[in-house]
């Protein structure tokens, strides 16, 4: 049963590169504005500014690793899929894999799974780690490999990269609608394009983190933000100690 399994996988992602690649309309409201700069974005997701303009820049006339929007000046110019994009990119950055083996491994994906923004898709999730494994098994790269792990015969992502896309929320087009950040710990932060403007925000109750942040700069202590927010008083501490730590 399992290499049934396997084989129709394996015919149903070959089936798909032969296929126009479904995507995004432009004016969804992931993709059709901006929602971070590209310092904001780093900041959140918690990687170094360099890291992040190194994936925004286009390579050897390669596009971005990450979607962009033009911007004028300190214009947000991050989408919500872009910004979805760099989340997982990070996770693959936090497995060990250097930079010169991300890029080649993305294009691998956006040719085999068959959508657009493939980074951002569901079919990353279902279908990813079988094909990142039979890539990285054919160019013998051991670093690509440490993304993946063979359970029951078939090819898995590793805990790590599992962590971080059962953080995603997809929605029925198969395309990443939420995501929790890493960044805040236990507190449930999470950036949704529908939500707060797209702004970071705490899913229960939705107040915006900078909110939060602003009212402890004001002077207000915690136990008064959270009970005006009806929060927790933990959610409220972790959000201060990101700000504090991201302003040092």
């Amino acid at each position: 049963m399992g290499q049934l399994l396997i084989r129709a996988r394996k015919e149903r992602l070959t089936k798909t590169t032969r296929e126009p690649k479904p995507t995004l309309d432009p004016t969804d409201a992931r993709l059709a504005h901006g929602v971070f700069t590209l310092r904001e974005s780093a900041r959140y997701l918690g990687i170094s500014n360099s890291t992040l303009h190194s994936w925004a820049r286009p390579s050897r006339s390669r596009r971005p690793l990450i979607t962009l929007l033009p911007a004028a000046g300190r214009e947000a110019s991050v989408p919500f899929i872009g910004f979805a994009e760099a989340y997982v990119l990070s996770a693959f950055r936090g497995a060990g894999v250097p930079m010169q083996r991300i890029r080649p491994a993305v294009e691998q994906l956006e040719a085999q799974i068959g959508v657009g923004y493939a980074l951002a898709s569901k079919r990353l999730y279902t279908d990813g780690a079988e094909v990142l494994y039979d890539y990285a098994t054919k160019k013998s790269d051991g670093d690509l490999l440490e993304l993946t792990v063979v359970r029951t015969g078939q090819k898995q992502f590793s805990d790590l990269i599992t962590r971080y896309l059962r953080q995603v929320t997809y929605g029925d087009d198969g395309w990443a609608t939420e995501l929790r950040l890493p960044t805040y710990g236990d507190a449930a932060v999470v950036v949704n394009p529908r939500r707060g403007f797209g702004l970071p925000l705490l899913a229960s109750g939705g107040a915006r983190v900078e909110d939060l942040v602003d009212r402890f700069v004001a002077g207000d202590s915690v136990a008064d933000i959270a009970d005006d927010f009806e929060v927790p008083e933990r959610d409220v501490e972790n959000v201060i100690r990101v700000a504090t730590r991201a302003a040092a």
